[in-house]
């Protein structure tokens, strides 16, 4: 199972890993691991890898997470600005997760691209209140943590003394538009379903992140195994993916089984913690390196050129593993 990290500040402000089976971290993690890529190098070309995304043009598709309260850890200085001043300075896009508006502010007056995603309230006018004061403060996005909903309990969740709620198709429809109405595209963050990803796009959905919150959910299938189906039923939607990315080569994996970016999280929190801005672009910048090289070992010059039958698992391509196990468990193979 992963190592436990001696993280600072208050115990629960970075949630603890479990240390048995149920651990989706650890599934997730050894999936990629075991994803193998074969090369293609004969009249390949360096790799373009930045990436245009609702009009804007990023460096790069490997994206800051969407972090939150860190500024708690009682540290001598702010990770949440400083991440983002991260994200500015490379030309990448950053997300923010729960801060109060006013700790919101003090982040988007960095000036960084960035896309607020909001816990599922059960109080929805608060979620239309913190949309509209995102937008306010020149937010690029907005979005939902839909997988907040239930706790660990198996009740409500209840994060910070605030009630979460769950959410409907018909909820989703309605905060789309209203994200819409803002002038900005709307984010589910917490897909993990081909059924899900299809309520998201028939909803009007601009983007979901296929994401298990870091083992939120026991036994959590890993995003890199789901993604291809959910790419079938994305419609228009982006497709974002996190959870385990902790190098280029991760985010290369991700991208080719179907991602239009990828964020990474704990991968930069020790440097972020430690050392602030500096320490992350460090981090970022070689994260790059490794993406635009394995693009270049496997003939993929820019971010539509992905090819998934470049990668195997377990001595097949990984698609027609994905897909023989499918076949094996409908029965559905003619004789």
């Amino acid at each position: 199972m992963e190592k436990e990290a001696n993280w600072p500040g208050p115990e629960g402000l970075i949630p603890a890993l479990p240390k048995d089976a149920s651990n989706a971290s650890w599934h997730t993690r050894h999936f990629l691991d075991e994803i193998l890529i074969e090369e293609r190098i004969i009249g390949t070309h360096t790799a373009d890898i930045s990436m245009m995304l609702w009009g804007r043009k990023f460096t790069s598709p490997i994206m800051m997470p969407a972090f939150s309260h860190l500024n708690k850890a009682g540290l001598d200085h702010r990770p949440m600005e400083e991440y983002a001043q991260a994200a500015k300075d490379l030309g990448l896009v950053n997300w923010v997760g729960m801060e109060s508006d006013e700790d919101y502010a003090d982040i988007a007056a960095v000036g960084a691209d960035t896309i607020r995603i909001i816990k599922p309230f059960a109080d929805h006018e608060k979620i239309r209140r913190q949309m509209a004061f995102a937008v306010k403060h020149q937010a690029f996005a907005v979005g939902i943590d839909i997988d907040h909903s239930i706790g660990n309990d198996g009740n409500i969740d209840v994060v910070d003394g605030e009630k979460m709620g769950t959410l409907t198709d018909q909820d989703m429809a309605g905060f789309a538009e209203i994200a819409h109405e803002l002038g900005v595209p709307f984010v589910a963050k917490g897909v993990l379903s081909i059924k899900d990803a299809a309520i998201c796009e028939k909803a009007g959905v601009d983007a979901i992140v296929v994401s298990h919150h870091h083992g939120r959910l026991p036994f959590a299938v890993p995003p890199a195994m789901i993604l291809p189906d959910i790419r079938k039923v994305s419609g228009k939607m982006k497709i974002f993916a996190d959870c385990s990315v902790d190098d280029g080569r991760d985010a290369y994996k991700l991208m080719a089984l179907g991602a239009d970016a990828v964020s990474t999280g704990r991968a930069i929190l020790p440097g972020l913690l430690k050392n602030g801005t500096p320490a992350v672009k460090e981090k970022l910048q070689q994260m790059n390196r490794q993406l635009k090289e394995l693009m270049g070992y496997t003939g993929v010059a820019a971010l539509g050129a992905f090819d998934p039958t470049v990668l195997w698992y377990h001595g097949r391509h990984l698609l027609a593993y994905l897909e023989r196990a499918e076949i094996e468990e409908t029965g559905e193979e003619e004789n």
